[in-house]
């Protein structure tokens, strides 16, 4: 895999009513794409992924490809704690136009040992012929997948070709990236250490932020990949503080207010997740102000054609 700098795992944007806002996403999609990120993941953990149905996974993929119109790669969450369910949607969603690599995180509640991680992962990247992305979320999974077992499936399994790291273990990222060849890409999961990655040899970041900060985001890591360390660290200095509130109450909870508050999307999201509590929505309100993001934005129609 070729692709390097900062992707953004979009946010699903609900009505009010708790439908897919399919136009909001379409325009959220456009904004990035415009502000110079570099890759869209569609239907990660920062979707809401667990709540939507089938049809609607699919839909978002759909729309968010449509978007990108080929511009930026797309890559499409196919997660889940069963092999043969994982295998369906990662085939589904190789077939969508515009879908460039299938992103796939550690099966959840299972908690199957490094052995079981390997053939699950086997089993999804042998039922696809484009690039596969595995994510290492122990966190939300409750299951690590270890280095030495990445590398095995890197060497057995020619469609890996990547991983996102949202282990938050900075040795570990270290060690996974020392362990597998150059063109193996490993890309940090959590925005607060996307700089140390890149610093040890990391391909770039999925973000979080980046739903909020898209141009700053992607500023902060293609500076780091381009060895211009004051101007990323400056970058990084300053939105910093908004990296951390995305996560004061489970993300994408506090993402979605301020991005509401940016005039971008609606807020809502969907239970078991609730809104951000009156202290959260506050203090989010006061660190958005100071760093004027309390700009309304207008939101253009788009040219939006469901097929």
């Amino acid at each position: 895999m070729e692709l390097t700098g900062c992707g953004t795992a979009l946010v699903t944007p609900f009505r009010q009513d708790g439908n897919v806002d399919e136009r909001a996403l379409f325009s959220l999609a456009n904004w990035q794409i415009d502000s110079g990120i570099n890759f869209l993941v569609a239907c990660g953990t920062t979707a809401e992924t667990p709540t939507l149905s089938y049809d609607e996974w699919a839909t978002v993929i759909c729309v968010v490809a449509e978007a990108a119109g080929g511009r930026v790669p797309v890559w499409a969450g196919c997660t889940h704690n069963c092999t043969r369910e994982a295998v369906k949607l990662a085939r589904v969603a190789a077939e969508i136009p515009g879908v460039t690599a299938i992103l796939t995180a550690n099966p959840y509640y299972n908690k199957p040992t490094q052995e079981g991680q390997y053939q699950h992962f086997k089993a999804i990247g042998e039922a696809v012929e484009i690039p596969v992305v595995l994510y290492n979320i122990p966190s939300r999974t409750g299951t690590n997948l270890e280095p030495k077992t990445i590398a095995r499936l890197a060497q057995d399994v020619p469609t890996i070709q990547a991983a996102k790291e949202s282990s938050g273990v900075l040795s570990q990222i270290t060690e996974l990236i020392n362990l597998l060849p150059p063109e193996f890409k490993v890309f940090a999961g959590d925005d607060p250490i996307a700089l140390p990655v890149i610093a040890v040899g990391g391909a770039g970041l999925v973000s979080v932020a980046s739903n909020e900060i898209p141009a700053e985001m992607a500023g902060i890591v293609n500076a780091a990949l381009r060895n211009e360390w004051s101007v990323a660290r400056r970058i990084n200095r300053k939105f910093y503080p908004l990296m951390l509130a995305n996560f004061w109450e489970t993300s994408p909870s506090p993402v979605k207010y301020v991005m509401e508050l940016m005039g971008r999307i609606d807020h809502t999201v969907r239970l078991p997740l609730v809104p951000p509590i009156p202290e959260t929505r506050r203090k989010l309100e006061h660190l958005a102000a100071e760093l004027g993001l309390l700009k309304l934005a207008t939101v253009p129609e788009g040219n939006l054609k469901m097929s």
